[in-house]
């Protein structure tokens, strides 16, 4: 058998097998564009997905920093808040720890100056038993008395003790009066009527350090010279020249 000859008889089969061929080629080319467009579908899947992450993670984390954040402020916020509620406490507590130093001080400063007028007293009582002096002493303040009354009609009021004293003194407060006013003023006044309360209720107190009051018009004037009232206005005028020997850090 020549080659044509063979080649002849084979021909009908080369073209099936050719058909075949090209059939399965058609086949492959059709699962590689499927394969491609599964591919290219997965691709953009997963582009998209890690669009998809990435987004969420940058807003997540976004909204962590913000939650963080606002919750630094609260803290922050919270804590100022304590600090100067601590530093109000603080200041006020000082405040009254200073308060009630202060108010000690006052109270013990005024003992001291009380403990002074209770001394005062004491002494001026003491000095009332020198008759000689406080004989004196009440000559002199009735003069005085008598000098800013100047009323005509004038009523001595002493203690029941000193009633006594102060009768046998009349005549020489009168004429020391009328001697004062006479050389003051030309005026005469020694017909000024005194005389001294007996009534033991209208006396002064027995507990009275001493001195005596004049009474005119029925009561309505008064000017109190007793040693306790005298004692008192010294204290009241000489309170801060005291207060400064006393307590030399306290400014006048």
């Amino acid at each position: 058998m020549t080659w044509s000859l063979y080649a002849l008889r084979c021909q009908p089969h080369l073209k099936s097998l050719d058909d075949k061929i090209e059939e399965i080629m058609s086949t492959n080319d059709a699962d590689r564009q499927i394969k491609q467009m599964v591919n290219f579908i997965l691709q953009e899947a997963q582009e998209k997905a890690n669009e998809i992450r990435i987004k969420t993670e940058h807003d997540f984390n976004l909204e962590k920093q913000m939650l963080v954040h606002n919750a630094k402020l609260k803290i922050q916020e919270e804590y100022a808040r304590k600090e100067k509620e601590r530093e109000i406490n603080k200041r006020i507590a000082r405040s009254a720890e200073i308060g009630a130093s202060r108010r000690k001080k006052m109270i013990a400063r005024e003992e001291l100056l009380q403990s002074l007028i209770t001394e005062g007293k004491a002494r001026c009582a003491e000095a009332t038993k020198n008759e000689a002096s406080y004989r004196t002493l009440l000559r002199d303040l009735a003069v005085q008395g008598l000098i800013k009354l100047h009323e005509t009609e004038i009523m001595i009021v002493v203690r029941n003790k000193d009633v006594k004293l102060v009768e046998s003194l009349l005549p020489e407060i009168l004429s020391n009066y009328a001697a004062i006013i006479k050389q003051e003023t030309g005026l005469d006044v020694s017909k000024t009527h005194l005389t001294v309360c007996k009534e033991e209720r209208q006396q002064l107190p027995a507990t009275a350090a001493g001195g005596l009051k004049l009474v005119a018009r029925q009561g309505k004037i008064v000017c109190d010279n007793t040693l306790d009232t005298r004692l008192l206005q010294v204290n009241y005028d000489q309170k801060p020249t005291i207060r400064h020997i006393l307590f030399p850090e306290i400014k006048k």
